[in-house]
Formats: structure tokens, sequence, C-alpha cells
């Protein structure tokens, strides 16, 4: 890993975090991966929740790794990392703590989903993410629901066939009201779940 992210994220130091901007992207395109494995381990980590720099220091990295991973188009050799930092927000509370706020955690998972969904018509990052993306489309977070659904519909655009297998789940978040995007039910291979779907609807 970079000397620079040694230290940011190996000692929490938010003094320095600003530095990796100053980087090149390909300087620390190579052990992007590394770090964002270590960011999973600060983001759960029990005192997380209350440990504000530690929070400003992981808000910071993902910042500049997203941005290293869009400028250098490596999001296939570091979409693995990505997804399961994704996915280890799904372990922790997601419900916004106020209208206008939402949790450490919520955050990580709004940072990385604007990332990955940049490449929703990439067959092999879909395969990664969606499968983690529905998952959310079920948490107490509605806005953070809408907001999945949405990219989701890119995802459907793209390659339906990705989303299918999770019909069921998608129809179980729109019938509790946690999504709306019903468009999300047009893609061909979901007919006989959108049909069932239609039938709760007038039961």
């Amino acid at each position: 890993m970079h000397q620079l992210f040694i230290v940011v994220l190996g000692q929490r130091d938010l003094s320095r975090a600003g530095d990796l901007f100053s980087l090149e992207d390909t300087e620390i395109e190579d052990c992007l991966s590394e770090a964002l494995e270590q960011i999973k381990e600060i983001s759960s980590s029990p005192d997380y929740l209350k440990n504000v720099n530690d929070q400003a220091v992981v808000e910071i990295c993902i910042t500049r790794i997203t941005t290293a991973i869009r400028k250098t188009k490596s999001i296939e050799k570091h979409g693995k990392a990505l997804v399961t930092l994704w996915e280890s927000c799904l372990e922790h509370n997601l419900k916004p703590v106020s209208k206008d706020e939402d949790t450490p955690h919520a955050k990580i998972v709004s940072d990385i989903m604007s990332c990955i969904f940049q490449n929703y018509s990439n067959p092999a990052v879909m395969a990664l993410a969606v499968p983690v993306a529905v998952k959310f489309l079920q948490m107490d977070n509605k806005e953070l629901a809408r907001n999945m659904s949405n990219y989701l519909a890119l995802a459907a655009i793209g390659k339906p066939e990705v989303l299918a297998k999770h019909t069921v789940t998608i129809v179980n978040s729109i019938l509790q009201g946690k999504v709306k995007q019903y468009g999300l039910l047009g893609i061909p291979q979901n007919q006989s779940v959108k049909y069932k779907f239609l039938e709760n609807l007038t039961a």
C-alpha cells in the first residue's frame, strides 16, 4: 500500500488525508483494493459510530479511491473490494439519524453506490454489484432504497438478465412501500413474477 495511505489509514491521520489528492491516480491505483480492505476494518470497529475523526478519514479516503478508480478505469480490478466494503455496511444501522442526516455507514453506501453504477453497462461489474444492491432495498432508509432502485433501473436497461433472479426481492420492496420503481418489473425475464405482483396489488 502507498506510504501515505499507510499513514492516513493506519494512524487515522486526518491532517494528512487531504494530501492523498496531491498524488497521481497512477501512483495509488495498484493499492486501492488494499486500502478498501483497511477502510472496511476501520468502519467495522465497535467505536466507529462515535469516532468523528475516523469517519472523516474514511469519507476522504473513499472519495480519493473512487476518483482514482474512475480516472484509471480500474473498476473491474477493484470492484470486488469495493463491493465487499459496500456489503459490510448491511451489518450496520442505515436508518437516518434525522430527516437530513444519514448514519456514517449510509454515507459509505451512497458514495460507493454512485461509483459502482457509473458502470451500469459493464456486465462484470453488475454481476458483482446487483446481488448486494438489491439487499439495500430492504433496509430502513427510504431515500437510500429509492436511489438504489433508480440505479438498478439503469442496470436493467443494459443487462436485464442480471436483475431477473432478484425479482422477488424487488417485488417485496415495492409491496412494502420501500421503493416505487415499477419499471424494474418491465424486464422480460420477470413477467411471471410481475403478474403475481399485480395480483397482490388488486387483492
